[in-house]
């Protein structure tokens, strides 16, 4: 049976990272970096790309990285979420990632696993796996069209674009037009990228590695839904604690308890399932199920979690210096990101042979 508590060498992962991160990305600061030109985070992502080596975790150490697993993944992910980082990590570190293993594509892999560049898939971030995804036109060696919803485009420095010759191309990022697009979750923008005649270069077929990529990225997400969730309650209960009311403490109150209790269950299978998915993606086993069912569990507790925090609060997501309303919004952007749940729903049904009356 798999262990999925986590190892002594994963809770000092943890705590390496929750320490970086009380650093760069506290509340105040990703609240003003969201209100600027600038929403990514360049020095957070530097620290955690070339100080600790975080891009290059799922990378094989001859091929530049760490040689680590999904599980490490998914612990700095948990950390991520918990923050609402504004860093290029799931999109990069994992996606992009995931997508040039399944290519023969070593150069650029050492790139994304030094943090030297940033990769993006240019798919939607809404495409759950194994669905149809948009692709460009690819004419005399040149690529043209345009892609939609494309998670940190703006600060990726290639772009791994999938044409309509089945081939998976990568794009300097500076050869394309990168417009930004409005966002509901502004510590993750998406970004319209735009390609008119621009040279690529051929890394492998396109199927494959998408479908491998957006499978590692459903999976990992959860992780990060998790670190959300698990900071909308453990604040909650924080804030509830020192809250008075009638000389007494708010969450005393026994209508709040059950609330709490009701959540905290939420949140404590949401982890089982996180964690199970990650553990799939290691192992390579039973990895399918574990992510849909991951991803069907995660959007409505993650989501759930935020808007218990921002009415317990008493509405203080309502005043943009508390970093409620960033929360909400992540978990909200996130419960359409690689397959809605109800999508992930339906591929459970058909993975294990359950079909609808």
């Amino acid at each position: 049976m798999t262990d999925l508590l986590y190892s002594e060498e994963e809770e000092a992962l943890r705590a390496a990272v929750r320490d970086l991160l009380a650093d760069h990305c506290d509340a105040p600061g990703v609240i003003a970096r969201t209100e600027s030109d600038t929403p990514h985070d360049r020095e957070a992502w530097k620290a955690l790309a070339d100080g600790m080596g975080l891009a290059g975790l799922l990378v094989p150490e001859a091929k530049g990285g760490q040689g680590a697993t999904h599980r490490e993944a998914a612990v700095v992910l948990e950390e991520l979420g918990r923050a609402v980082a504004p860093v290029p990590y799931l999109t990069s570190a994992v996606v992009a990632t995931e997508a040039l293993l399944a290519c023969d594509a070593d150069d650029l892999l050492a790139d994304l696993a030094t943090g030297r560049r940033i990769g993006a898939l240019a798919v939607a971030l809404n495409i759950a796996p194994g669905t149809a995804y948009k692709v460009v036109r690819h004419e005399d060696g040149r690529l043209r069209g345009e892609l939609n919803g494309i998670a940190d485009a703006a600060v990726a420095d290639v772009l791994l674009v999938p044409a309509d010759d089945g081939g998976l191309y990568a794009v300097d990022a500076t050869a394309a037009t990168v417009t930004p697009q409005v966002s509901l979750d502004l510590t993750r923008p998406l970004a319209t990228v735009t390609l008119d005649g621009v040279p690529g270069r051929l890394l492998g077929d396109a199927e494959p590695a998408v479908r491998r990529a957006l499978t590692a990225g459903a999976g990992l997400l959860a992780s990060e839904q998790f670190g959300l969730a698990d900071w909308a309650l453990t604040e909650t209960v924080r804030y509830l604690k020192e809250r008075k009311q009638f000389n007494r403490p708010v969450g005393g109150f026994q209508a709040l308890k059950h609330r709490l209790a009701q959540l905290w269950l939420e949140v404590v299978n949401l982890r089982a399932a996180a964690r199970n998915a990650a553990d799939a993606l290691a192992n390579g086993e039973d990895v399918e199920v574990a992510v849909t069912v991951a991803q069907a569990f995660a959007a409505p507790v993650a989501v759930h979690a935020a808007e218990e925090a921002l009415q317990l609060h008493g509405g203080l997501g309502m005043t943009w210096e508390h970093p409620a309303h960033l929360y909400l919004k992540r978990a909200k952007a996130d419960s359409i990101a690689y397959g809605t749940a109800g999508a992930h729903r339906e591929a459970l049904a058909g993975l294990v042979d359950l079909q609808a009356p």
